[in-house]
């Protein structure tokens, strides 16, 4: 279990001497101390090109070009090995990327199986019921490459949902979404989370997730 996830002085590396230019100086995020509670929720708001898909990134560990440190309950990720991160994304991270990650040639049931393969967190049966939520479900054995996108962003989410999680990091998760299915997306979200007693931290450039944050940051 993960309770805090703490940022000390995080900057991109790509942001190297821009440490008092915009949008540095001005972020909540990038060069302060900060601390995500695993009871909180969080949205990060950002313009494009202000790291907020690098944000997501760091805090799941798969990159690591930035400078400060990053803790979970005050332990350096730095010193993690590849064994330690890999039980922390079965267990602790669940992540959905912007760019969503479904593999093109497989269905949306195949593309949910790899990860319900290595975490055994849900039923065929929930994961049946989720896609009907989301009124996908008959696109259940339909390419992922012959879904729109919106269609794709559903899959990716109810793949991401497919496993134990205390904190659950969100990248531009309804971009493609329009206001009701936001709503519909929202609603399985903050449930499972709420079900595991776990943190949201989701990032936004325009559209946002139709979730009650406790707290709003910008990035």
């Amino acid at each position: 279990m993960i309770s805090t996830i703490t940022l000390d002085c995080v900057l991109p590396r790509v942001f190297a001497g821009m440490e008092y230019s915009d949008p540095v100086k001005s972020s909540q995020v990038w060069l302060r101390t900060l601390q995500f509670q695993r009871t909180g929720s969080y949205l990060v708001e950002a313009e494009s090109g202000t790291g907020k898909s690098s944000l997501c990134s760091f805090i799941y560990g798969s990159r690591g070009d930035f400078s400060g440190r990053i803790l979970f309950d005050g332990v350096d990720t730095a010193s993690f090995s590849t064994s330690r991160w890999c039980e922390l994304r079965c267990n602790a991270l669940a992540y959905l990327p912007q760019d969503m990650q479904l593999f093109p040639e497989l269905t949306v049931m195949e593309n949910i199986a790899i990860k319900n393969r290595l975490t055994n967190h849900r039923s065929l049966k929930w994961i049946i019921t989720v896609l009907e939520e989301m009124e996908i479900a008959d696109k259940a054995n339909s390419l992922a490459a012959c879904l729109s996108i919106g269609q794709q962003q559903r899959a990716a989410i109810a793949r991401a949902l497919c496993q134990p999680f205390d904190y659950l990091l969100i990248d531009e998760p309804v971009s493609h979404l329009d206001e009701r299915n936001n709503k519909i997306v929202a609603g399985i979200i903050g449930r499972v989370a709420e079900e595991q007693g776990a943190s949201v931290i989701a990032t936004s450039v325009g559209n946002k997730i139709n979730l009650n944050f406790n707290t709003v940051l910008k990035l």
